[in-house]
């Protein structure tokens, strides 16, 4: 009976999270995957497994699992596995400002007019005095495109905005979506655009240093 138990719960489990298309987020969440017998789009049984052990999951772990994915909400059997969405949403907002311009060492070296190395020396130091978001992208440095005048150079009038948001360590991903996205503290406005604005430039930067001293609380 615990045997024809397990394979239900994993294969109900299974379905909810392929319906709500999050099945490739669970590694990230930190929690156990799983896979289909004759491979994935299959239809075959579900099988949950171990990330430590590399075995089936028993049916204590799968119920273990189920309370944390079903842990929201007052009705757990209508819940959304809020962090697995939350990780989805990351996951499309990186390939939405990937899409973006930006500038690896060379492309920057390249409309500066100086070496590569000369670049990388500038950008390094720039990003330790916090007037220069570098945003790390397998392994590599991309330096976002919308913090830079024509000629490569840093926008003075977005420095003192991107200084309390770096300097509070917050992840650049997150600062790169902040500002270049819609700002509910600025009621709507797009940060980098309404620092341009004298109207709304000090309005950006109390924004800036309220969510930078959230950040710092929070660590």
């Amino acid at each position: 009976m615990t045997e024809e138990q397990r394979a239900t719960l994993g294969e109900e489990l299974a379905t909810w999270i392929e319906r709500l298309g999050l099945e490739g987020h669970l590694t990230e969440a930190g929690l156990p995957t799983f896979r289909r017998d004759g491979g994935a789009g299959s239809g075959g049984a579900a099988r949950w497994i171990d990330p430590g052990t590399g075995q089936d999951l028993s049916l204590a772990q799968l119920q273990d699992v189920e309370r944390l994915l079903r842990n929201e909400g007052t009705e757990p059997e209508h819940a959304v596995p809020v962090a697995l969405v939350v990780l989805r949403r990351h996951a499309r907002l990186r390939i939405e400002l990937l899409a973006t311009p930006t500038f690896d060492y060379a492309a920057l070296a390249e409309v500066r007019g100086t070496s590569v190395d000369a670049t990388r020396f500038a950008v390094h130091k720039a990003a330790s005095t916090h007037r220069l978001l570098v945003v790390p992208v397998d392994e590599r440095s991309l330096v976002p495109a919308f913090q830079l005048t024509d000629e490569g150079e840093l926008r003075p009038d977005l420095a003192p905005v991107l200084e309390p948001l770096l300097a509070a360590r917050m992840d650049p991903w997150r600062v790169w979506a902040w500002l270049t996205q819609p700002a509910a503290l600025l009621g709507g406005l797009v940060p980098e655009r309404a620092v341009t604005d004298p109207e709304t430039a000090d309005l950006v930067l109390t924004a800036a240093v309220r969510l930078a001293e959230r950040v710092a609380a929070a660590s």
